[in-house]
């Protein structure tokens, strides 16, 4: 078994992580690098120099990137099929990740978390947090509308599904939707979720509660 640590941050996107490591059984550490305001002290650039969490050493190598970080711990535990158990799952498991990775998190609660990422104008930060209100509202509808199981893929737990759950913690705190009445499948989802004990650990180990 290869030596794992993770680098992460509470309330982050690294809780889909920090769940599957959990979920895997996997024996691992934890490492929260220093922030500096809603800056990573410069010590996280010699483990990722693109400076973003999380991050994932195995025996050395370093992985970076929430879909890549998941199919990672995935192949750790194979029997688990966390990438999916039929070849058109892991494809599903695929097209989740990169859709939730590159528009849900990247355009979307990206530019709300931080708009002075996406311009140096602070008189246009108002306007692009609205924007991505309504990206955030679109992604979500999608999602509702896509939901017809209490798992994302496949009618079982796969790597998708605490990356869902990141979304929905940051529409009921950070966007302040009504998760639970605009969406009810999405409910069903993270509901389901809760009651697993690599979710219930994972949100222990970062102090975290998430009523529905």
């Amino acid at each position: 078994m290869p030596q794992i640590k993770l680098y992460y941050c509470p309330k982050t996107c690294a809780l889909a992580p920090l769940i599957l490591l959990h979920e895997a059984g996997l024996k691992f550490v934890t490492v929260q690098p220093t922030l500096n305001g809603d800056q990573f002290s410069e010590e996280l650039r010699l483990i990722n120099p693109k400076m973003r969490i999380p991050v994932l050493l195995l025996d050395g190598e370093t992985i970076t990137e929430v879909p890549a970080v998941s199919a990672a711990i995935a192949n750790l535990a194979p029997a688990m099929h966390l990438m999916g158990r039929e070849p058109l799952d892991s494809l599903r498991v695929y097209e989740w990740m990169n859709w939730l990775s590159g528009t849900l998190h990247a355009k979307s609660f990206g530019p709300l978390f931080r708009p002075h990422r996406f311009s140096d104008d602070p008189a246009a930060f108002e306007g692009i947090k609205a924007k991505a209100m309504e990206s955030i509202n679109d992604c979500f509808d999608l999602i509702e509308e896509k939901l017809t199981d209490v798992y994302a893929v496949g009618g079982a737990f796969t790597v998708v599904d605490p990356f869902l759950f990141v979304f929905y913690r940051w529409g009921n705190n950070a966007a302040g939707l009504e998760m639970k009445d605009r969406y009810p499948k999405y409910t069903a989802l993270v509901s389901n979720l809760l009651q697993r004990t690599a979710v219930k650990t994972a949100l222990e180990a970062e102090n975290l509660e998430l009523t529905l």
